[in-house]
């Protein structure tokens, strides 16, 4: 590792991994979710195949393509059919379902939801992305010919469309402090 990096007690299998705001959270081949306290990983319960950590708090994704929020030590049930989710923008979160098809929790969605009597519902953002992540600059996406895409997003998902960005990425994520990464189909790794 070139910068300054030191080795993490290491999950068996890690799948995909997220952080936000200083936390850590990941999940193993068999969909086990963690949070990383110090250097050891701690479990959380249930099963998700994708997690996400920011200032909209820990939220994930399990295999039936449920979209829940960690509420009080339990996953509570947001929505169905998501494909992906990030929790990274400034306390909203921004999700793409199972046909690509982007939407946004505004501040108010995603802070206020507690549990199956909230009566909060997303906003449909336009086009079609197939991963996105959120950062305080922006959002970037991409779609499933791995085109990149930029877009302003506030608290309350009011936004200026997509922007096109030159290049192919088939997964991008964002920092909280606004650094971009992406990975190609190849395998090949870029920052912005």
């Amino acid at each position: 590792c070139s910068w300054d990096c030191q080795i993490v007690v290491a999950i068996k299998n890690l799948m995909q991994i997220d952080a936000g705001l200083g936390q850590v959270v990941a999940t193993d081949t068999s969909q086990i979710p963690y949070y990383l306290v110090g250097d050891e990983w701690i479990r959380l319960p249930g099963s998700l195949r994708h997690i996400t950590v920011g200032p909209a708090g820990i939220w994930g994704v399990s295999n039936g393509n449920l979209m829940f929020k960690y509420v009080a030590g339990n996953w509570v049930q947001f929505a169905t059919g998501v494909n992906q989710l990030d929790a990274g923008g400034d306390e909203f979160v921004v999700v793409a379902n199972m046909d690509y098809v982007p939407g946004c929790l505004s501040r108010s969605a995603s802070l206020g939801f507690m549990g199956a009597d909230s009566s909060l519902r997303g906003i449909r953002l336009p086009g079609a992305v197939k991963y996105s992540s959120c950062g305080p600059f922006g959002c970037w996406a991409v779609n499933k010919n791995d085109d990149i895409y930029l877009m302003s997003l506030n608290q309350d998902c009011q936004n200026n469309g997509w922007s096109h960005i030159d290049g192919k990425l088939s997964m991008i994520e964002v920092a909280t402090d606004g650094s971009v990464f992406g990975v190609n189909s190849a395998g090949q790794v870029y920052t912005r």
